[in-house]
């Protein structure tokens, strides 16, 4: 077939393939063993504050003086120049619709020590353009946040090869994407692709409580039914929604690399399995 090569090898006339591991460099990577004999919530992340992790919320702003947000680090807002250049400038609006601000609050609920930043994407009406949300994310990847919330998605199959390209850079680059399933049953991105940490909602009332799906695309569940949050005018509101859920899970990646910064994405996901409420033995 056209395209299609077979990746065999012959050692005797060649060095090794590309991306291959070289005998004398084994023990460059060999990793300390300092993970406990069973994964638990005590060890991964109880007594935890978030401190020394970066979160950002990618979505309508975040009203950085409500008082269940208590501050940002940065807020910027995310258009697109000419031959569309991502322009970065700070956000002087702020929130313009709640949602961000809402998943801000969660956030910094659980995870009090975080620094959070907002990263802004979408407009009043609660959408934005897919060339605007690739330009946030790319913009998000590249400022090395630890963790970024995605409470939202796109159903534009031309934006997905390129969303599912910079997932994958984030996860390469060890940044964590915790992205949330839509609240239809229909396909959208990037909460579908493996590189992200996909949530969807639960009705229990324990912020901390989640459950690992065992049957994807969406992998865990997380508090979203009936959720009091920040609103704009520094207000509150009870909501529902997987948007919601989002943001319990990104606290809970933030409690955990804060304690064990040395965690990459691929480990974090494994972390929050062998944690899950539902999983056997997490306590």
């Amino acid at each position: 077939m056209d395209g299609v090569v077979a990746h065999g090898w012959d050692a005797a006339k060649e060095a090794l393939p590309a991306w291959s591991l070289p005998s004398d460099a084994v023990d460059r990577i060999t990793l300390p063993s300092n993970w406990p004999e069973r994964v638990t919530r005590e060890w991964a992340w109880q007594g935890s504050t978030g401190s020394g992790v970066r979160v950002c919320i990618l979505d309508s702003g975040v009203d950085g003086k409500h008082p269940l947000v208590a501050g940002l680090e940065q807020a910027v807002t995310i258009t697109l120049g000419e031959n569309d250049e991502v322009i970065a400038e700070e956000d002087g609006e702020g929130d313009v619709s709640g949602h961000g601000t809402a998943c801000a609050g969660i956030v910094r609920a659980l995870a009090p020590a975080c620094a959070i930043s907002s990263v802004r994407v979408l407009g009043a009406g609660f959408t934005g353009s897919g060339g605007v949300l690739l330009g946030g994310l790319r913009y998000a990847i590249e400022q090395g946040y630890d963790v970024i919330n995605m409470s939202l998605s796109t159903t534009k199959k031309p934006f997905a090869a390129v969303l599912h390209e910079l997932a994958d850079s984030a996860y390469f680059k060890r940044t964590v994407i915790v992205a949330s399933a839509h609240n239809m049953p229909v396909e959208s991105y990037p909460w579908r692709f493996s590189s992200v940490i996909s949530v969807g909602s639960h009705e229990e009332a324990d912020p901390l409580a989640f459950f690992y799906n065992p049957n994807p695309p969406v992998e865990f569940f997380s508090r979203g039914v009936n959720v009091d949050v920040a609103w704009l005018g520094g207000r509150t509101i009870r909501v529902s929604g997987n948007s919601f859920a989002t943001p319990h899970m990104t606290a809970i990646c933030a409690l955990t690399l804060s304690k064990h910064p040395e965690l990459t994405p691929f480990q974090v996901k494994s972390v929050l399995y062998l944690t899950a409420t539902n999983v056997a033995g997490a306590t």
